[in-house]
């Protein structure tokens, strides 16, 4: 690819993912029920930019995202979690497995969700006013269970990650280069 196709495709490819992540996160975000759905979606947007680019570019698509989400998006808890978490992760998931093997790996992997999911908690208990400890049945333990719970859909997102850029990989991934010719 010239110099001048390969930069049409990075801004063609950029935009478009920024917009797409903008759409997904003040759409899906207007449900509750999809308010931690939208940022993951987003987030394979960012690991698409890393497979197509490069990690500069996609954290430069991801700060974009995030700024112009803090603006446009309603969900601020979305955004949130955007931020904090889904949105950079797959530049990190990425990095961290190049350089560490199996457990080693997955114990950075869950530090990282925990110190970011509890910076999220405070952000969004303390300056959105979001009440987490009266939400649910569970009374004083509702807290405890959605760590857990958080813990565990983690794993089951960070292996569902992994195949979804595999398959991008080795199946959309030529779709979408012609696609932005």
């Amino acid at each position: 690819m010239n110099k001048i196709k390969e930069k049409s495709f990075k801004a063609s490819f950029g935009g478009i993912s920024a917009a797409l992540s903008l759409i997904i996160m003040a759409i899906l975000g207007s449900f509750q029920s999809m308010t931690y759905a939208a940022p993951v979606i987003c987030g394979f947007f960012i690991a698409f930019a890393v497979i197509e680019f490069n990690s500069k570019f996609a954290f430069a698509l991801y700060l974009a995202v995030s700024v112009l989400a803090l603006a446009v998006v309603p969900n601020k808890e979305a955004v949130v979690f955007y931020a904090l978490f889904f949105g950079f992760y797959p530049i990190l998931k990425g990095f961290i497995e190049s350089r560490t093997k199996g457990a080693v790996s997955w114990i950075i992997k869950y530090v990282i969700f925990n110190i970011a999911i509890i910076i999220a908690y405070l952000i969004c208990s303390k300056l959105l006013n979001i009440p987490y400890d009266e939400v649910g049945f569970l009374g004083k333990f509702t807290l405890l269970f959605l760590w857990g719970s958080g813990n565990v859909a983690f794993l089951i997102y960070d292996i569902a990650f992994t195949r979804v850029v595999t398959l991008y990989i080795y199946k959309w991934q030529k779709y979408v280069k012609r696609l932005l010719k």
